[in-house]
């Protein structure tokens, strides 16, 4: 299960990286994953500070982290 997580992770950044920020609630039909793996790779991705999380009256959007867009251009 762990190794599903942190490739669901690294498909996640990658989504990311080619979208922006997201609705965390499209990512698991984008990614065609159980919603449970995904939320569970995001909190990977936050506990090591690769993504932002950001919510609203609604919803909750999530980003690459800025430190993760500048390895992207960098």
């Amino acid at each position: 299960m762990k190794h599903k997580i942190g490739e669901t992770a690294g498909k996640i950044w990658m989504l990311l990286e080619a979208k922006g920020e997201l609705n965390i609630a499209q990512v698991p039909k984008l990614l065609r994953e159980k919603s449970m793996v995904v939320y569970q790779a995001v909190g990977w991705l936050a506990r090591e500070d690769k993504i932002e999380l950001r919510k609203d009256a609604t919803k909750i959007w999530i980003s690459l982290a800025e430190s993760e867009k500048r390895k992207k251009s960098g």
